[in-house]
């Protein structure tokens, strides 16, 4: 068994479950005496603790009664009564499938064992079991068969059989459902879960090939593997513990928040706390990287200037209001920018050059690690005089370095050049050009480049109105703002959703998802955000996108959840299986097979960001008014349907609450365009306003939720909801909003 625990330590994501009694604690002749032993919730907590592990109590007991033997206990999941209960991270998700009474049931059962005969009665949120370990046999037996009966009898609850105990639930969940569900929450690539009880059966009939599961006892089971009792279920737990520990250790990886962003608005680059380029793709931000180190290691390329000799780390920031980042240690300073002179944000992707300045004094390392279409294309270098060309692109790639002797090594299918270079004599200036083989010196010298660079991200910020607020708040609002316009995308105006791909949602989960493509919906909303900080520019352009679009598409109602950068429809989603993903984290995506879903919410936030230009002063054109008319039509035709909503959910499509809402907000918006702007009235437009309010009020409330859902069959809380109130479908002092 060992092995096996050695092998699913390594898994990138893993969920650690447990029943509780018989497995944290031996067996009690009552409820309330099963104490956890020593170390048993210590060892489940720290493995609770670790980065990328989840850790949970899956029982047959209800929370409360959980809650009362171990305490508060951190990030550590509770399950209870089977599954009808689930906290994950203190927080209830989903809620007991029951029946609207147990009191009738809980009266029969009372009286076909009273507890003046050694029968123990416990009621739980979704049922109530009849313990009867203290109980005589036979009389017991007698009592087994009566509650049998009695289920049988019943439409309204279901049994099951426990150790010595039974039980009669109106919720339709067991302990493999609720793992099934834990599995999903917590994102989890493979599970260990150990349990003694029949009622872990369940549990263990749901684990695939790369989890492991544990019965505990004697008896017939389904597990893989066997432990003698809850001693050796603490061994275990510690073995995990330590031996997860040290991988996460091993692994290294850079905290995401701790990279920066270039931009020149055709492509960007991710570069490391120490000034490591870690991504970029060419000849746009959607292309195959040539240097991909942020999700397959150093193998996957990079490119590195650091000082040869220092143990120091370096500060990091961006030059003002600019997208010019510079790293400093005490002996060395890297300037590093995207080339943004001469107007090239606005020019077809093609030319880009990465120019990097080194100042200061004593030695530098460079590294230039270029691995084409992401590693899979080997990727050799030559030297010449002015520097390193890179043989095996598509397109020509050069370092211009002069006066630098490289060395060429190996690197299995790929070349590397490696150089020290002196910054005693003045700065050093590297530029990786792309889209040009030449290395003759550039037109433009790199102090004037540089200044026009900056001219570009500071004149544009200057266009920003502020909130009135504390100076580092502003200054944040500030560089939210540029990180929006450092997404757009110059050539067409479309907006990138990010710069990269397959970064996971959690470390070590597999939901990662190539998101270098323009949502409609995503791109409207922060151009919308931007429109109220008083530019309208980058919203005028993203709207001249959105009607390129259009006008390509059979009907404005076919318009698709996510477009190409230049306004394509995107090709088949594949997978990338030679890089491991960030912290393990695979697979590794290329392409988003959510653009074949329906998303029915796309059409609101068009006609909102629409409004928004009105009122920010841009006279609308027919155009424009084209565009709002052409989204009412589509709402007019599809409002009513089903879809696969704003978290894109692979799976059969719903009346999801907030798609209805942005239906309804692209009518309203429309019907104050036409009013304000248009001074015209569409009857049939506010008749359809009316019919999408209330098919929402009505369908979209859950009494047992107490507070509109996800979805019209789906009473599960999402933040999506909260449109309802923030769209004015419903005035911001309605109880109804205030409870959801």
């Amino acid at each position: 068994m060992d092995h096996r625990l050695e092998l699913i330590a390594q898994t990138p994501r893993l969920l650690v479950a447990c029943d509780y009694d018989g497995v944290l604690s031996a067996i009690a002749p009552r409820p309330e005496l099963a104490l956890p032993l020593p170390g048993a919730m210590e060892e489940l907590g720290r493995l609770a603790n670790l980065a990328q592990t989840d850790a949970a109590i899956v029982s047959g007991r209800s929370l409360a009664s959980l809650g009362s033997l171990i305490g508060q206990r951190g990030r550590l999941h509770l399950v209870g009564s089977h599954g009808a209960e689930i906290s994950v991270d203190g927080r209830a998700n989903g809620g007991p499938h029951v029946m609207p009474s147990l009191d009738s049931i809980a009266l029969a059962v009372a009286a076909i064992a009273p507890e003046s005969e050694g029968f123990l009665l416990e009621r739980k949120p979704a049922g109530i079991a009849m313990h009867y370990r203290a109980v005589d046999p036979d009389r017991a037996r007698r009592a087994v068969d009566a509650v049998e009966a009695l289920a049988a009898e019943s439409m309204e609850v279901g049994i099951r059989h426990g150790k010595m105990v039974v039980e009669l639930s109106t919720s339709d969940m067991d302990k493999g459902k609720a793992l099934q569900r834990l599995r999903y929450l917590c994102g989890a690539t493979a599970v260990l879960f150990m349990g003694d009880d029949l009622t872990d059966e369940d549990a263990f009939r749901t684990m695939g090939p790369l989890d492991v599961s544990v019965k505990i006892g004697p008896g017939e089971t389904e597990a893989d593997e066997r432990l003698d009792g809850p001693e050796q279920v603490v061994e275990a737990l510690r073995f995990l513990a330590e031996r997860r520990a040290a991988w996460l250790e091993s692994m290294r990886w850079e905290p995401l928040e701790r990279h920066s962003i270039l931009s020149d608005q055709r492509t960007m680059a991710v570069v490391t706390s120490n000034a490591r380029v870690v991504w970029m793709c060419l000849p746009r931000a959607d292309s195959g990287a040539v240097f991909a180190e942020l999700l397959g290691g150093p193998s996957a390329g990079y490119f590195s200037v650091r000082p040869s000799a220092t143990t120091a780390r370096p500060v990091q920031s961006y030059l003002d209001d600019t997208f010019m980042l510079r790293t400093e240690w005490p002996e060395m300073t890297v300037t590093d920018y995207l080339d943004c002179s001469a107007g090239r944000p606005f020019q077809r992707a093609g030319r880009t050059d990465l120019v990097r300045v080194l100042e200061g004094k004593g030695t530098a390392t460079i590294e230039f690690a270029t691995r084409c279409d992401f590693g899979r294309a080997g990727t050799r270098k030559s030297v010449h005089e002015r520097g390193v060309a890179v043989e095996g692109f598509p397109e020509p790639i050069v370092l211009v370095a002069p006066g630098m002797k490289w060395r060429i090594e190996d690197d299995g299918t790929h070349h590397t050049a490696r150089t020290e270079v002196s910054l005693d004599d003045g700065p050093v200036v590297l530029e990786m050009r792309s889209g040009t083989a030449s290395m003759r010196p550039a037109s433009l010298k790199e102090p004037e480049r540089r200044r026009q660079t900056e001219r570009f991200w500071s004149g544009w910020t200057a266009t920003l109105t502020l909130p009135k607020c504390a100076p580092a708040h502003a200054a944040l609002v500030q560089r939210s703002a540029l990180l929006l316009r450092a997404l757009c995308y110059g050539p067409t105006g479309a907006i990138f959703a990010a710069a990269t791909t397959s970064l996971p949602e959690w470390p070590g989960g597999c939901r990662n998802w190539d998101y270098r493509f323009c949502w409609p919906r995503d791109a409207a909303l922060a151009a919308s955000a931007l429109v109220r900080l008083g530019n309208t520019g980058v919203a005028a352009r993203l709207v001249e996108a959105l009607l390129r679009i259009v006008d390509q598409c059979l009907s404005p109602e076919r318009l698709r959840p996510i477009y190409t950068i230049t306004g394509a429809e995107l090709g088949t989603e594949a997978e990338l299986t030679h890089l491991p993903g960030y912290r393990a984290s695979a697979p590794i995506r290329i392409g988003n097979a959510a653009s074949e879903q329906v998303q029915l919410d796309v059409f609101g936030p068009i006609v909102d960001l629409v409004h928004r230009l009105a009122g920010g002063g841009v006279a609308l054109t027919a155009e424009h008014w084209r565009l709002v008319e052409s989204m009412v039509t589509a709402v007019e035709r599809r409002w009513a349907e089903p879809d696969h909503g704003i978290w894109e959910i692979r799976d059969e499509r719903r009346h999801h609450v907030y798609s209805k809402v942005m239906c309804w907000l692209a009518v309203d918006r429309a019907i104050r365009i036409a009013d304000e702007q248009m001074d015209q009235r569409r009857e049939s437009w506010e008749a359809l306003r009316d019919v999408i309010r209330e098919d929402v009020l009505r369908n979209g409330w859950s009494d047992a939720l107490g507070a509109f859902g996800a979805s019209y069959d789906q009473p599960e809380a999402d933040a999506s909801a909260l449109h309802i109130g923030l769209s004015g479908l419903l005035p911001p002092d309605d109880p109804r909003f205030a409870a959801t």
